[in-house]
């Protein structure tokens, strides 16, 4: 699959998954937010490791940085969800932050970061990005819960 197609696809998903937590029932509210933490990990550390590193230029590298911390802002804000319990008072104003910020960086990749990878890579080397970040999610579903990851990531942005 391409790279650019998968990663939206996954922001769509996401999107939808976090605004099911906000709708849910308090009883599950907990696994829904687990199992969205898991797919924004995931979403992550693909961007992190795979698609960002391959297409870091000149033309798309101050996009990437303000990408890795606006990463590092999600995964603060996941690693402080997580510690708390979903029925204390400040869970739903934090997750609401979450969610925004989210979508804003959703859109940030969308209309200015994936346009221009589009113009500096061909369609054979997206599909290979797109093979590569699927292997490395499903490699981290299988070793358990890869939110369980995002509180030991949360001290300074990723590397470019």
């Amino acid at each position: 699959m391409n790279a650019i197609d998968f990663l939206v696809s996954q922001h769509r998903s996401m999107e939808t998954m976090l605004a099911g937590v906000l709708d849910a029932a308090d009883d599950a509210r907990p696994r829904l937010y687990a199992e969205a933490a898991d797919q924004l990990t995931m979403h992550i550390s693909a961007e992190e490791l795979v698609f960002y590193p391959a297409v870091k230029a000149a033309r798309t590298e101050d996009i990437l940085l303000e990408s890795l911390e606006e990463h590092l802002s999600l995964k603060r804000l996941m690693a402080d969800l997580l510690a708390l319990a979903p029925g204390e008072q400040t869970f739903l104003p934090k997750f609401k932050v979450l969610k925004e910020q989210a979508e804003h960086h959703h859109k940030e990749e969308e209309e200015h970061l994936f346009p221009k990878v589009k113009a500096l890579l061909d369609a054979s080397r997206l599909n290979e990005l797109g093979a590569e970040m699927m292997a490395l999610q499903t490699q981290q579903k299988m070793e358990g819960s890869p939110r369980d990851n995002v509180a030991g990531e949360t001290g300074s942005a990723a590397p470019l």
